[in-house]
């Protein structure tokens, strides 16, 4: 029984499926002849495939999808293989739960986080027990008031765990409400992924016993935790990330098999996944990853238990700490992803949690209050909770489902053929494969072939530089940590010069000539906190003025291919002797191949270059 789903009985690859398909095809054929200056013809019979983007699974995004695509409709929320969601009777009014995690030390503290979450919106709590959080003695007084069946509980306990299960137990037992089974607990023991990400937690052994406790609960409690996130934040891919969990499930469901019935061990577990600013694809995730756990319950004899639940958290990975806001635009995108592929769960993390707190002169409570009202505003304004799997029927949904299913579905056999999840660990066949994907990712965004926004891309170099302690941070797994890192570096030179590093922009020819590339060429500087000094347009004999009145030992020419031809090595003569150092072009290094090499430029900063790589030599080439 394959994981993918194979096209819907009848469907008709060809054009004729959809007979206004041959004519888009024809136009996109002509407009890609136009730009690629070919004949039509040499597109091949398929020229819109030339506009699919890969994802790093493998998977081919099309740049349009109809009928051709259509796939078996899925059956109903609540039913096997809950593709459409777990819970066919969810509250509409309330969508999902609105999470709030809290990491106070001090169960006052805690308890006051708590209270005002669930006032001002929050539906459920993720509290922080044991050594980084509230201590286990005083879990009692943390979770003062908190109405148990209304607003779940998630522990992140760790090693203490089974210390944070036996209190909360005390807690509830003394809770009265007619129907213990509404009170829902997440222990949150991750042992598995816990080694992956290298902290502590309890061992499997004590794992297996915490959930043969909490199955004997009379209230709705699972003990373990799933939690892809670790596999996401070391730069794993989506299917990556949902087949490490699954496979990491598998793991525990054989643990498990000697001590409960296979039913009840399915009612242990519960996911916690990422979710990006890519909404497709966030969408398409949580959707594949129901349906690849209710395929590992099929096949246990158990259908009816696949519908774990799934626990959303906004990708700490694509957080920046350049132009943190932008944060809050990548954060409702993932929200809004999640939200729709049916996470039952939503945790928004706050848009400078990438910094040092207090490092932007916000309170905590502001950026908790902004991470909570992204998702009200997305549940009580668009009303996104309204609608079960609202896309559901969408040819283009559909398919990035199936397909990424079909993908993580291998990456879990693949694992299982290397002896199962601890086996692939420890052997770091597992850590082998999601460090080639983040060296792929690192790859694409230090060439600019994946933007991050106020990072390697629009980069705001006016902003106020960080502390010291915001610099010092040490390493992350962010997608633009290394270009964070050149601005870092730009900042430290900042503190002991007074100005930035710089380099002297030479306009060569009109306005409408060099705009673009002089557009281009600064915003490329200011992602590595360069600082670009534009004099405007220069006459002939200008060029080595401008350059001495700046002083700059850096120098880029911008115009046209055309104008390179004509001004470029007279434009590097006069910059040399003006004593700069180093003189680039705006472009490629083809354009100037007309000239004697005593005459060229230095360098070339062209649209795909390795821009850490050539930002990082520019920075040590001014001592930064």
């Amino acid at each position: 029984m394959p994981i993918a789903a194979e096209p819907a009985a009848g469907a008709d690859p060809s054009s004729s499926a959809v007979p206004e398909y041959p004519a888009w095809r024809k136009g996109v054929a002509g407009v890609l002849a136009k730009a690629r200056k070919v004949d039509a013809a040499e597109l091949g019979a398929e020229p819109e495939k030339l506009l699919n983007q890969t994802t790093y699974d493998g998977l081919d995004i099309a740049p349009l999808y109809t009928r051709r695509n259509e796939l078996p409709e899925q059956p109903l929320p609540g039913a096997y293989p809950f593709v459409r969601g777990g819970d066919a009777t969810r509250d509409v009014h309330r969508g999902w739960f609105v999470n709030v995690r809290i990491d106070a030390a001090e169960a006052v503290t805690a308890n006051r986080e708590l209270t005002a979450g669930l006032e001002n919106g929050a539906s459920a709590v993720e509290l922080t027990v044991g050594t980084h959080g509230v201590p286990v003695g005083d879990l009692a007084a943390a979770l003062d008031g908190l109405l148990f069946e209304l607003a779940p509980l998630t522990l992140r306990a760790g090693i203490e765990s089974a210390e944070a299960a036996a209190a909360v137990y005390e807690v509830v037992d003394g809770y009265s409400t007619p129907d213990r089974a509404a009170i829902r607990i997440s222990l949150g023991a991750a042992p598995l992924t816990a080694a992956f990400a290298g902290t502590d937690d309890l061992g499997l052994a004590e794992t297996t016993a915490l959930a043969v406790a909490a199955g004997r609960r009379p209230e709705t409690v699972r003990a373990i935790t799933v939690d892809g996130t670790v596999f996401h934040d070391a730069g794993a891919s989506d299917a990556q990330e949902l087949g490490a969990a699954v496979a990491a499930g598998l793991e525990y469901l054989r643990a498990l098999s000697g001590e409960m019935p296979v039913a009840e061990a399915l009612r242990q577990v519960e996911f916690r996944f990422a979710a990006t600013d890519d909404q497709f694809a966030t969408i398409a995730k949580f959707r594949a990853a129901r349906r690849l756990w209710a395929r590992v319950a099929h096949a246990l004899g158990a259908p009816s238990q696949g519908a774990a639940p799934q626990h959303a958290v906004t990708s700490a990975a694509m957080m920046s700490r350049r132009d943190p806001w932008v944060n809050l635009l990548r954060t409702t995108l993932a929200a809004f992803g999640a939200g729709v592929g049916g996470a039952d769960t939503v945790t928004v993390l706050p848009f400078d949690s990438a910094l040092p707190a207090g490092e932007l002169g916000v309170s905590a409570s502001f950026s908790e209050r902004m991470a909570r009202n992204t998702q009200l505003l997305l549940l009580e304004e668009s009303h996104l909770g309204h609608v079960h799997d609202p896309g559901a029927g969408s040819w283009y949904v559909e398919q990035y489902t199936a397909d990424l299913a079909g993908a993580a579905w291998q990456f879990m056999q693949d694992l299982e053929a290397a002896g199962g999840y601890r086996a692939a660990l420890d052997s770091g066949v597992l850590g082998t494969r999601i460090a080639a994907t983040k060296t792929r990712r690192d790859s694409d965004i230090a060439h600019r072939r994946t933007a991050v926004t106020g990072v390697n891309e629009f980069p705001n170099l006016a902003e106020a530089p960080l502390s010291e302690a915001a610099r010092t941070a040490g390493p992350g797994q962010r997608y633009g940590a290394a270009f964070e890192a050149l601005r870092d570096r730009s900042d430290t030179y900042l503190a002991a010069h007074g100005t930035r590093p710089q380099a002297l922009l030479v306009p060569l020819g009109t306005v409408a000539e060099h705009n673009v590339r002089v557009t281009f060429t600064a915003n490329l500087l200011a992602s590595g906190g360069i600082e670009s000094v534009n004099p405007g347009p220069l006459a002939d004999g200008e060029i080595a003025a401008a350059a001495k009145e700046t002083g700059a030992t850096i120098a880029v020419l911008c115009g046209t291919d055309a104008r390179y031809g004509t001004d470029a090595a007279a434009a590097v003569e006069q910059l040399r002797s003006a004593g700069v150092e180093t003189v680039l072009l705006a472009g490629p290094e083809k354009v100037v191949n007309g000239i004697e090499e005593a005459r060229r430029p230095d360098g070339f900063l062209a649209a795909r270059i390795d821009a850490v790589a050539a930002l990082t030599a520019l920075l040590e080439k001014v001592g930064a």
